[in-house]
């Protein structure tokens, strides 16, 4: 009987034995996870455990979560009682993305020539909880040592009044910054912006909230308020790779950093444009904001008619200058006038736009005279005064030397340039007058030579027709040769007087863009003052004209102005010239 007892206990034993070396040889793949149910402010760990080594480790794709660290690889090998124990883990460190409940699918990997999987797990997002107090962790001194504020200079400005908004980061000095990235960049809806670049990352001593704190500026904007009212800046959001001071040493006994990644933003700021007064609004503003000189100037006040002068409408200070519309000159009809030329040396700082605008009128007088440019009014805002200022030109008077006067032609010959004839009573009386007298030596016409030669000058003539008719017919039909014809001549008419002034840099360039815009009145019928550069492109295009021809004549155009301010040879007028006679063939070709 103890016998059996015996045994039956060896068999149990051996049995015992014989199991548990089948389940140390099993194999093992399972997902472990710090938490299932975490606040949208916190972290999760995500582990994916074996205890045989394997390969081709496929994760999941973890939706609705952010990858902050991972994979970290970490490999455990042990013999305890000739027993061996191994484990390899992947680990992940998960940042939500929302609220929610969100499943974690499986993971896969291959371990001795087989595929083993995870199993899934359910893990719902909260609403932010506060931290259980005890021990800080790496995320705790992140969210507690970084912000990210947005300081702006003026909560309420004026409408198109500067102002400034300044993005700084602010850390504590146990943490440092290796990287950021910009998640969500505000577009500035209703400002006109303006972003002044960092130059260079430098660190500076300030303070958060009354504490000590160390401070970097990342963006520097300048903005211009278009809508009056309660205006929004949207946030600016950024992530952030932290180095958190831990209280670990290495080797030599230095303090080890522990590396996190943070979301911060900037948040919303709400600015209150106030919209510009009512009262003693002169009636030309024309919307410009800030302090201002204004003047009009011309290059010279004396020439002759056919010569060129520039008239220059210039406004410099500091304000919103790129904004609003240069005033114009209001001149005399007797001058032509040619679309003006803008000029803009601006520059934007932190305390806005500031430096000079113009628009640079070219005038070519007609006639001799005197000719009044009138005084001209700016007005604009001033912030700071919180009124409207209206400055004033002086008048201008061009003087006109030499050329014809207005509505007059010279006419040289004339009937008081007849001389009278007088007679002298009977000076001729003594010539006697007959019918009968015929010149000596007269043959007669009937029957002569040239009798016969008018007689058979049109049988002559008949030959000379047939083959001039055939010679118009062919030229009639040849319609490409003809608009070439007709295009040559048109050329040589319009540029005649620049072809004239061939030497003379000045007086041919004026002549030169005169005659191009003349020959655009006349095909395109339309006004002088619609002339500029946009508006003749415009045109060329909306008559299908190829590319090649109309940058021909608009680089000619610029030609023309460049010849006032730059020195040309001879041998570029001639190219111009030519290039002007082609340009005007192939347009006329083509309108």
């Amino acid at each position: 009987m103890k016998f059996k007892k015996y045994l039956i206990l060896v068999s149990a034993l051996f049995l015992s034995i014989s199991s548990m070396a089948q389940d140390t040889d099993a194999v093992t793949f399972e997902m472990l996870v710090s938490k299932e149910k975490l606040g949208i402010n916190e972290r999760l760990r995500v582990d994916f455990k074996m205890n045989k080594d394997g390969d081709n480790f496929v994760p999941p794709d973890f939706s609705g979560f952010r990858v902050l660290m991972g994979p970290s690889q970490s490999i455990s090998s042990s013999w305890i009682n000739g027993v061996r124990s191994y484990s390899k883990t992947y680990s992940y460190t998960l940042a939500p993305n929302a609220r929610g409940k969100f499943r974690i699918k499986q993971a896969s990997i291959d371990i001795g020539g087989k595929t083993y999987k995870s199993l899934a797990k359910n893990i719902e997002v909260t609403a932010a909880v506060d931290k259980p107090n005890g021990q800080m962790t790496v995320d705790d001194v992140a969210d507690e040592s970084l912000h990210l504020v947005a300081e702006v200079s003026k909560t309420s400005p004026f409408l198109n009044e500067a102002i400034t908004v300044v993005y700084k980061l602010y850390f504590s000095a146990n943490v440092g910054i290796s990287n950021y990235r910009a998640l969500d960049n505000p577009k500035y809806n209703n400002f006109w912006s303006q972003d002044i670049p960092v130059s260079r990352l430098s660190a500076q001593n300030g303070t958060f909230k009354g504490k000590p704190f160390r401070y970097v500026v990342l963006k520097r904007v300048v903005l211009y308020p278009q809508k009056s009212g309660e205006l929004e800046i949207e946030p600016l959001s950024l992530d952030v790779t932290v180095d958190v001071l831990t209280n670990k040493r290495d080797f030599f006994g230095g303090r080890i950093y522990s590396q996190t990644n943070k979301t911060v933003s900037a948040g919303k700021r709400a600015i209150n444009v106030k919209a510009l007064p009512t009262n003693g609004k002169p009636a030309d503003f024309g919307g410009a904001v800030g302090s201002f000189d204004f003047s009009v100037t011309t290059s010279k006040t004396k020439l002759n008619a056919s010569e060129s002068l520039q008239a220059k409408v210039e406004i410099t200070g500091k304000g919103n200058l790129k904004l609003f519309q240069l005033p114009e000159p209001n001149l005399p009809s007797a001058l032509e006038v040619y679309e003006p030329e803008f000029d803009e040396k601006v520059r934007t700082t932190l305390s806005g736009m500031q430096g000079k605008v113009s628009n640079n009128y070219t005038i070519v007088p007609s006639f001799k005279g005197k000719y009044p440019i009138p005084s001209i009014s700016f007005s604009y805002f001033d912030p700071k005064a919180e009124k409207y200022k209206t400055l004033s030109s002086d008048e201008i008077v061009i003087d006109v030397i030499q050329g014809p006067s207005n509505g007059e032609v010279a006419n040289k010959v004339g009937a008081n340039n007849k001389q009278s004839v007088l007679t002298a009573g009977n000076t001729f009386s003594f010539i006697k007058t007959t019918t009968n007298l015929s010149a000596i030596n007269n043959p007669y016409f009937f029957g002569s030579t040239s009798f016969y030669l008018w007689l058979l000058l049109p049988l002559l003539l008949i030959p000379i027709a047939i083959l001039l008719g055939k010679k118009r017919k062919a030229m009639a039909g040849d319609v490409v040769g003809n608009k070439i014809r007709r295009a040559n001549k048109l050329a040589r008419r319009y540029l005649s007087a620049a072809k004239k002034s061939l030497g003379n840099k000045e007086s041919f360039y004026v002549a030169l863009e005169k005659g191009l815009h003349n020959y655009l009145k006349a095909k395109l019928k339309i006004e002088t003052s619609e002339f500029s550069k946009d508006k003749i492109t415009a045109l060329l295009r909306e008559k299908e004209v190829d590319q090649t021809t109309q940058n021909g004549f608009i680089n000619l155009l610029k030609n023309c102005e460049m010849a006032r301010y730059s020195p040309f040879s001879d041998v570029q007028m001639q190219q111009d010239y030519d290039k002007a006679s082609e340009v005007i063939s192939y347009l006329d070709k083509q309108l």
